[in-house]
């Protein structure tokens, strides 16, 4: 097969190393891609959501499949636009159908859908400019912390987490009525706050049947003991220590068979992957928000634990055939620790060389924001790159990255070195 993966980051450096591997895979484009991608795979200067341009190359280069990386091009349509092309409808496109991608495109969708199949979530209410005033006497009757959600994609950034209800309520009005997140925040969802000890789930589907891949906790805050601004993410770990057998078989019964069996309910078509954000509160999971496909840097202790080759459960996903597979799980454990620009999530420079790279030993440098300039590896990004290592146990993993990371230097360079330190 030719396949395609749109996308540029550390998950689809991850994708495109899983897939290369597959004696499946003829050849691999990446649109755009970055300085990792371009050393295993053909890279494509096209933006994810050029679907035009996306559709032509498709066509010359004889591509079989689409796998979809980022959460934009999904909640834009693009699935809907191949089904609806006669010339590209034959095509399988990894990610779900723009009704079902309203799951991360809405979080108001994705709360009524909680409530309507009865999963577990905090308590919530909507707003918007209109009813900023209800808003402030909704955030009356709740205790501190007040969480406020921007309802529309804000690139991870349109969570607020704020102690103080005068703060809450100038929140509310920044993001309603001042616009803080743009569109993005025309609605707000405000939610109880549930206090516990977070992790991730990915489900694959194929609309029907699923499976459920490792578990993963992610480290979201820029700053060590999880201090400072919200991220896309400083490092993950996998498997996650206090998911017992017991508590994993609360998340397949109580949230993962209720949201496939409420996609087939709803009318929700969707192949492709489902990250479920969830938080342990006491000994029972209960859901923080829907993406609509893998997390970034989840995916870089995830897919490095699969031993399955990836080709083939991506077509068992789009023929439907998703129950034959059976998932096979590396049993040691994989950690990632993400190097980013100084500055980052705030303003950063870009264009710093990356160097030390060659010297890495026993871990995977999953490239996101690098790019190859005059054959040297550049910084174009705020998360620069993910450094993947395996272990018997996290803390050892975790110990090899470190060490691998004391040898790659660029100007301005900044980690958190405390990953895992919660799971002690």
């Amino acid at each position: 097969m030719n396949i395609l993966i749109l996308g540029s980051g550390g998950r689809e450096h991850t994708f495109a190393w899983k897939i290369a591997k597959s004696t499946k895979c003829n050849q691999l484009f990446v649109a755009p891609g970055n300085s990792g991608t371009a050393q295993i795979a053909t890279n494509v200067n096209i933006g994810v959501n050029d679907f035009d341009a996306i559709k032509e190359l498709v066509l010359n280069e004889g591509i079989d499949m689409v796998v979809v990386g980022p959460e934009d091009p999904l909640v834009n349509g693009i699935h809907d636009y191949f089904l609806n092309d006669e010339t590209i409808k034959h095509i399988s496109v990894i990610g779900p159908q723009k009704v079902a991608a309203e799951l991360e495109g809405s979080k108001e969708f994705a709360k009524e859908f909680l409530y309507r199949h009865n999963i577990p979530t905090a308590a919530y209410e909507s707003f918007t400019k209109e009813t900023v005033e209800k808003g402030y006497a909704f955030l009356e009757t709740l205790k501190a912390p007040y969480v406020l959600k921007a309802d529309g994609l804000a690139a991870g950034k349109g969570v607020v987490i704020l102690n103080d209800l005068e703060d809450a309520k100038a929140e509310l009005k920044s993001m309603l009525v001042d616009a803080k997140f743009g569109e993005a925040s025309t609605k707000v969802v405000i939610e109880e706050f549930l206090d516990g000890i977070e992790l991730s789930c990915f489900v694959l589907t194929d609309g029907t049947n699923y499976k459920i891949l490792p578990t993963a906790k992610d480290y979201k805050r820029i700053g060590e003991g999880d201090t400072g601004l919200n991220t896309g993410g400083m490092g993950a770990i996998s498997p996650v220590p206090f998911a017992t057998d017991e508590f994993l078989n609360k998340i397949e019964e109580r949230i993962v068979k209720p949201t496939i069996n409420g996609f087939k309910k709803d009318n929700l078509p969707y192949v492709g992957f489902v990250f479920i954000g969830l938080i342990k509160v006491g000994d029972d999971p209960k859901v923080i928000e829907y993406n609509v496909r893998m997390g970034d840097p989840e995916t870089e202790v995830v897919l490095p634990r699969l031993k399955n080759d990836f080709v083939e459960i991506l077509e068992a996903m789009s023929k439907g055939s998703l129950d034959k597979i059976d998932i096979e799980i590396d049993e040691r454990a994989a950690t990632t620790i993400m190097l980013v620009s100084g500055g980052y999530p705030e303003a950063y420079e870009k264009g710093k060389e990356i160097t030390g790279i060659e010297s890495i030993q026993d871990s995977i440098p999953f490239h996101a924001g690098a790019l190859l300039k005059d054959g040297k590896v550049m910084t174009s990004g705020g998360r620069v790159m993910a450094i993947t290592s395996y272990g018997n146990t996290y803390q050892e993993a975790i110990k090899k990255s470190y060490q691998n990371i004391e040898k790659l230097h660029f100007d301005k360079m900044n980690y958190r070195k405390d990953i895992g330190f919660d799971l002690n």
